[in-house]
């Protein structure tokens, strides 16, 4: 039956979203308080992981925290005033990263991302966003064996989820990539994968596709979301609307909305950052390129290559600090000789995490009229195609392809 659905949030799951809603023939209109992708969508490495699935809270991860969280150059730091609000948070956190939750969790966003390639051909290809979404790579580099051992406990994971790779030595990633300098002695490459020209021209150009279609995009911030009758009222500033379903997907700023539901989701913002240097270094690399010893990703884009790292607890409203991200300016010279390091631009996002690293995708506990789509924490683009799928599977009554149990919003 054709609805009236309001899609909150226009970064990528909601573009996605308001996309595959209006592919079943739903009059959509999709709101956000700022213009589209001015999130996290905006900030990110610009890969699309296919059978990503190895979670963030791995074993151990106790001790990595404790040991980066006083390394004033680490790429994980939590802010002084903000440790005693992430601090329920990061014992969840901890909690998940018992050997036996590290496994269910690696299966189930498994079951997601080994559909992140398809689903992204299913909504980009014969549109004018194809051009945008490249087949690439994704490759992690190392130069100490110590380093690279590290890495098997998640390389096991990959190996049980069937995700596939291959272990590669100086000679091979050279062939991959030779412009990177002659220091990598190990790596893992998983060939499979996609990587975004532009991710800001590409939900962009989502939302412009989608208005062309009979859709509307309205910028307006969602303050209060409640009940009347059969429908769902939002309300804000600029007044209100109503619709007879409403998709939260507004990323970091999701957990109020769900609340005033009565919906308790533990979300909570790693902030993450990236610099841009010059649009001459594009060409340096075929595909984005993770320093795995000092964790940051290059990546060749249209405007420029660009480096994005870190893990910041702060919360929504403490100021930026670019001191870690430029940092690592010298490192990404020396793992590129030619790359050029004046920085075009900064910037610093939200990027909407729960402690199981698995996104919310369900239905309120309270409501069969308001479905929640976030939470996706590094893997947003990845699994922003096929989560907007989802999403109008479970809007139209329709067996999804994954089961949703792992993703409910109960489920803590």
């Amino acid at each position: 039956m054709r609805s009236k659905i309001i899609v909150i949030g226009a970064g990528v799951i909601g573009a996605a979203s308001a996309l595959s809603l209006q592919a079943d023939g739903h009059q959509v209109t999709l709101l956000d308080r700022e213009a589209p992708c001015a999130g996290a969508s905006f900030g990110n490495a610009g890969a699309i992981v296919n059978g990503s699935c190895v979670p963030t809270a791995m074993p151990g991860i106790i001790f990595d925290v404790m040991r980066m969280a006083v390394q004033p150059l680490s790429p994980l730091s939590i802010r002084a005033e903000y440790f005693h609000k992430i601090f329920p948070w990061l014992l969840r956190f901890i909690w998940q990263s018992r050997s036996v939750a590290v496994s269910k969790n690696a299966t189930h966003l498994r079951a997601l991302t080994k559909h992140a390639v398809d689903s992204w051909h299913q909504l980009v290809d014969d549109t004018a966003l194809a051009p945008l979404v490249e087949e690439a790579g994704w490759l992690k580099v190392y130069e100490k064996e110590a380093s690279f051992a590290d890495t098997a406990k998640a390389r096991k994971l990959m190996d049980e989820a069937g995700t596939s790779y291959e272990v590669l030595g100086r000679r091979e990633i050279s062939d991959l990539e030779p412009n990177l300098a002659p220091i990598f002695n190990f790596g893992f490459y998983q060939k499979d994968c996609l990587r975004l020209v532009n991710p800001h021209k590409l939900v962009n150009s989502m939302v412009d596709l989608m208005v062309s279609r009979g859709g509307q995009f309205k910028q307006f911030d969602v303050e209060r979301i409640q009940h009347e009758g059969k429908q769902v009222s939002l309300s804000g500033s600029a007044g209100s609307i109503t619709a007879d379903k409403v998709i939260v997907a507004a990323g970091a700023w999701s957990r109020s909305l769900a609340e005033q539901l009565g919906d308790s989701v533990p979300l909570d913002t790693e902030r993450g950052y990236h610099l841009m240097l010059p649009e001459s270094t594009r060409d340096l690399l075929n595909a984005p390129v993770v320093n795995g010893e000092s964790s940051f990703v290059l990546s060749p884009m249209e405007t420029g290559m660009r480096l994005s790292s870190q893990i910041e607890f702060g919360g929504l409203v403490t100021a930026p600090d670019y001191s870690r991200v430029r940092s690592l300016l010298p490192l990404a010279k020396r793992m590129l000789p030619t790359l050029d390091t004046r920085e075009q631009s900064a910037w610093m996002g939200f990027r909407p995490s729960l402690p199981d690293s698995l996104p919310v995708v369900g239905f309120s506990t309270n409501s069969k009229n308001v479905l929640y789509a976030f939470g996706h924490q590094h893997l947003g683009m990845t699994m922003g195609a096929v989560t907007g799928k989802l999403v109008a599977d479970l809007i139209a009554g329709t067996d999804p392809i994954v089961d949703m149990a792992p993703f409910r919003p109960n489920r803590f």
